[in-house]
């Protein structure tokens, strides 16, 4: 068995700690080192996983010889700069996303590649067997796939959040939330056409003037569609995802977290699963699939990752960043279509 890879986390907010917990179900990667701007935060977050070693800068971190890779949970304004310089020391690199824009990503991805470490964003729901399984029944359940619609919402209007401080989130709920609706495109379409009509609106915090609430459509020029719904307006957890086509109808209701073991509280009464539906079938004659998974999805990210950084010049690090840089690419088209 290979050796763990040993993993500094770098930011320790909420979800470095999904990430420090979810490296307790894994022997394949091992939390060795954390950083923050405040040490007393930094060695708290250490005590609470592990008691690992703590530095208090970032930089400290990446050239101290003790870590193979780092994960970046920093605010989007500060992620680029570091996923750049660890790479430079030959450190592989899981980035947090969102990133700030296409250019800034791609900056990251070429830096990992001439230093030949892996690179992989930190979408958590593409690594679980669902994932797999539904792009399989997709043929069959739904036919051609013509379109989806995403709905992602959380409450979190708390202004002390970054989520809410433009100047360290730039673009807010459409960064954090919508990626998930875009990733959704580039997981289930397949589909690497041009974006031909994008259209959307956003409603910014008065106080911050922070996006927290965006919905939109976008249209690819090979005719494929998505409406998107994301934000923290909402008083409840929306994780909705329906894949539509002229055999039927995908639906996910827990698309990006699942229930069974994407919370940090798993309810175990719900297994993960997707739902098919067809023709004018009312609720009892539709078919349920259940995809169970032996791990969380965080865990298998993980796993990925050390998969990814064992062999950075395969093809699998080459096809992940594609699927970043497109995720980005849609996100761009999102905020764009803001602004304009």
């Amino acid at each position: 068995m290979p050796k763990p890879l040993r993993l500094g986390i770098i930011g320790t907010g909420f979800i470095a700690d999904v990430i420090a917990q979810a490296l307790k179900g894994t022997s394949e990667v091992t939390l060795n080192a954390v950083a923050s701007r405040r040490m007393e935060t930094a060695s708290a977050f250490a005590s609470r996983h592990g008691s690992v070693p703590v530095f208090e800068s970032w930089e400290a971190l990446i050239t101290s010889g003790t870590v193979d890779a780092v994960y970046v949970a920093t605010p989007t304004s500060a992620r680029e700069f570091i996923c750049v310089a660890a790479a430079a020391q030959g450190l592989s690199v899981l980035a947090d996303k969102p990133f700030l824009n296409s250019e800034s990503l791609k900056r990251i991805t070429e830096a990992c590649t001439q230093a030949k470490v892996a690179f992989l964003d930190g979408t958590h729901f593409t690594h679980h067997p669902r994932t797999q399984t539904v792009r399989e029944a997709l043929p069959e359940k739904t036919g051609p796939l013509q379109g989806l619609r995403t709905s992602f919402f959380f409450p979190a209007l708390d202004r002390n959040n970054i989520r809410l401080q433009p100047e360290k989130e730039p673009t807010g709920a459409i960064g954090d939330m919508a990626w998930y609706c875009m990733r959704a495109i580039v997981e289930y379409s397949g589909s690497d056409a041009a974006v031909a009509e994008c259209r959307s609106w956003a409603q910014r915090d008065e106080v911050t003037g922070g996006w927290i609430r965006g919905t939109g459509f976008i249209r690819l020029s090979d005719g494929f569609t998505a409406t998107w719904d994301a934000g923290y307006t909402v008083g409840a957890c929306l994780m909705d995802l329906d894949l539509m086509g002229t055999n039927g109808v995908i639906s996910i209701d827990d698309f990006v977290l699942d229930w069974d073991g994407g919370f940090g509280s798993p309810d175990t009464t719900r297994p993960v699963g997707f739902t098919h539906r067809f023709g004018m079938a009312n609720p009892a004659t539709w078919v349920r699939t259940e995809t169970p998974s032996p791990k969380r999805q965080s865990t298998q990210m993980l796993e990925a990752f050390a998969r990814l950084a064992r062999n950075p010049q395969g093809p699998e690090v080459a096809a992940s960043i594609r699927r970043s840089l497109r995720t980005q690419e849609l996100v761009d088209a999102l905020v764009a279509s803001l602004r304009d």
